[in-house]
């Protein structure tokens, strides 16, 4: 499927480049992959991850030394990186039929071919050592092109589409394994493991670390830790954790309930009602919703779910003025999705790089824009036990109303997450996420 819409994916980035290119009179382009990194003082290099400006070309991941060159018009080169080496793999160029749409030759060092440039040449991505000593000189990273590119990005093609349909699916089959994995009373390591197996990815090959949380550490956003030990009392499990597809993403997350826990049935209860909240706001997610109002509803249905639950008396509106939904859900309801997790740009309301940041009520927001046609992003409400905020709303918030012993009982659990990645439509926009789930439960 991604074979047959490459071309038309690439023929479109060809026009928007080359039209970019001419309206600020650049007349070459270059694109730099990136370079393989070293840990300080040591011959071991990091994980390598390409520049997705670079990513963006190529129907293969792409690897390190690698340059795309574009001039104001004809085929897209490919420059490849020439160089034999006995104690690693050496890469060599895929097969495929893109290759007809490409000129593609190798070169072992950009002495080789960058001095033949001539004109006004502009440079994309990461730099490389080697421009120290050529006197070609490029201008890097020129915001004049950033700008509308990085804006242009968070639209995307029928090619990237099918890209992230394939990412959610095996970021679903991963999910699966995990569940089962909770269920037959894994450790967090062991749970991970399973993900990992199932949605066919090494961990340097997830789009960003997979969480996996059991218990009261779901209260925790950004959980580091996987366990290999097996905790006395499972009640909890939230997963987030997604694959890649040739560059682009999915960013899933589930939470999942032990039914027969002390008080299992009182958080089951919550997680439905997140589940029913999550739902609602990916319907409410079409083309010209504002994504900031879409963030304030999920606040306001949030304080609803915590009146609902006991968890606090307060009415919607007093929750809403003193700020209490934001004590159980202080992150964002979701951001752009590509090539990269956080795609670019969430806050850049039109080509010229005008950045529209979120207010005070929202800090953590990550994307503030218009939702258009064919974005890609992100609802991920949360509801969240974690004690540094609870102890600051004793401290600072008279009247509170919310029920402590009832927290108590609930922060075993940790918290709710439930994650979808959407294509946005006008009337009703694509849930890759639920499609891949009921196309792999069926």
């Amino acid at each position: 499927m991604t074979t047959e819409l490459y071309p038309q994916h690439l023929l479109g980035l060809c026009k928007q480049y080359q039209t970019l290119m001419s309206s600020t009179d650049v007349d070459h382009l270059i694109i730099s992959s990136g370079s393989q990194s070293y840990y300080f003082h040591d011959d071991h290099t990091h994980p390598f991850k390409a520049y997705a400006g670079a990513q963006q070309w190529l129907p293969f991941v792409a690897r390190p030394d690698l340059f795309i060159l574009l001039s104001r018009e004809g085929k897209p080169r490919l420059i490849w990186p020439d160089k034999p080496d006995f104690w690693h793999t050496t890469a060599q160029i895929p097969d495929g039929d893109w290759q007809s749409l490409w000129q593609i030759e190798t070169a072992s060092a950009l002495k080789d071919w960058m001095p033949a440039l001539q004109g006004r040449i502009t440079w994309l991505g990461p730099l490389n050592q080697q421009l120290k000593s050529l006197a070609t000189k490029p201008e890097i990273n020129p915001e004049y092109l950033l700008h509308p590119l990085y804006y242009q990005r968070a639209i995307k093609s029928d090619y990237e589409i099918a890209c992230m349909e394939l990412a959610s699916i095996k970021g679903v089959k991963g999910h699966l394994a995990a569940e089962a994995g909770f269920h037959a009373g894994k450790s967090e390591a062991e749970i991970y493991l399973d993900f990992l197996a199932a949605s066919e990815q090494l961990s340097k090959d997830e789009p960003y670390p997979g969480i996996v949380c059991l218990n009261h550490a779901a209260a925790i956003l950004h959980y580091e830790h996987k366990l290999w030990q097996r905790p006395d009392v499972y009640y909890s499990m939230l997963i987030d954790a997604g694959a890649n597809h040739l560059g682009y993403c999915s960013d899933i997350t589930r939470t999942y309930c032990n039914h027969h826990a002390s008080d299992g049935a009182l958080f089951a209860e919550l997680l439905s009602q997140m589940e029913a909240l999550e739902q609602s706001i990916c319907k409410a997610a079409v083309a010209g919703t504002d994504y900031q109002n879409l963030h304030q509803t999920g606040l306001r249905e949030i304080a609803g779910v915590l009146h609902q639950m006991g968890i606090c008396s307060l009415s919607v509106d007093e929750q809403m003025e003193k700020r209490i939904p934001q004590v159980f859900s202080p992150h964002g309801l979701g951001h752009l999705i590509g090539l990269q997790v956080h795609d670019v740009a969430g806050h850049q309301i039109d080509e010229l790089g005008t950045l529209l940041k979120p207010g005070d009520d929202a800090p953590f927001l990550r994307l503030t824009r218009r939702l258009e046609s064919k974005m890609a992003i992100t609802i991920e409400p949360g509801l969240y036990f974690i004690p540094m905020l609870l102890d600051r709303m004793v401290r600072e918030i008279p009247q509170h109303g919310c029920n402590l012993d009832l927290i108590e009982r609930l922060k075993p659990f940790g918290g709710v997450r439930v994650e979808d990645n959407l294509i946005i439509a006008e009337a009703q926009s694509r849930n890759l996420t639920r499609e891949a789930f009921q196309a792999l439960k069926a």
